[in-house]
């Protein structure tokens, strides 16, 4: 392995940095993922939450471990993530994510364990979901988590930065940096664009939301797929 030329990136630079990604390509990127998703919400802006606070925490969580592996092993850590698990794992969280809003669609109280009462039946109506009818947060975050593991431009010049400093501590801040900078402005469009639109659609598509959710759930089945078998690159 070659030997590493000096960058120095401090956390504001890193947070700007991730900012400019944000602000273009994450979004992007995000969009045929997280779209899907709203579209089977009825919750809107009030309700994006659900869904955006464990992706998020996912995409924050991954590139602070890339940041602090690449303070400890270097470079090394720019060809792991370049291998085939990554898109396995963003591929698989996506496939998770489909196939927990087909349950969430199939659920009823009696057949997900929950009784029969007032509050279950008006759910039921109004297709908002209730305790039982949950997004489930584990493949949202996972699936932040391999878009975060995604190689591009500028997440490379952390890495470098973050392999310079070899220490664990200094690449995590790095990671963070670079991490709040990339979610802080896809999540506000998201939850005020996205969100929104999607509950609008809904909304005046009422008699259609059956189909809409099942042309979102095949959607991410394909998009899954897709990128586990490197067809799709997110």
């Amino acid at each position: 392995m070659m030997p590493l030329e000096p960058v120095t990136l401090s956390f504001s630079a890193a947070l700007l940095l991730g900012l400019s990604f944000g602000s273009g390509p994450c979004n992007i990127a995000c969009l045929p993922y997280l779209g899907p998703v709203f579209m089977t919400s009825s919750e809107g802006i009030r309700g994006s939450w659900r869904t955006l606070l464990p992706f998020s925490l996912g995409r924050l969580t991954g590139y602070a471990l890339l940041g602090a592996g690449a303070g400890v092993a270097g470079l090394f850590v720019q060809y792991w993530i370049a291998g085939p698990w990554v898109r396995w794992l963003l591929g698989a969280a996506t496939i998770l994510v489909a196939l927990s809003i087909l349950r969430r669609q199939r659920c009823t109280p009696a057949a997900c364990g929950h009784p029969q009462d007032k509050k279950t039946v008006e759910v039921e109506i109004t297709g908002k979901p209730g305790p039982h009818k949950a997004m489930l947060p584990g493949g949202l975050f996972l699936m932040g988590t391999g878009m975060a593991l995604n190689p591009c431009a500028p997440l490379t010049t952390v890495i470098l930065a973050a392999a310079t400093t070899a220490s664990a501590l200094a690449g995590l801040s790095l990671g963070l940096g670079f991490g709040l900078g990339a979610v802080i402005l896809p999540t506000l469009i998201f939850a005020l664009g996205v969100a929104h639109f999607g509950s609008q659609v809904r909304e005046h598509l009422g008699q259609w939301r059956r189909t809409l959710e099942n042309a979102s759930v095949g959607l991410l089945l394909l998009l899954g797929t897709g990128t586990a078998l490197g067809w799709i690159a997110p």
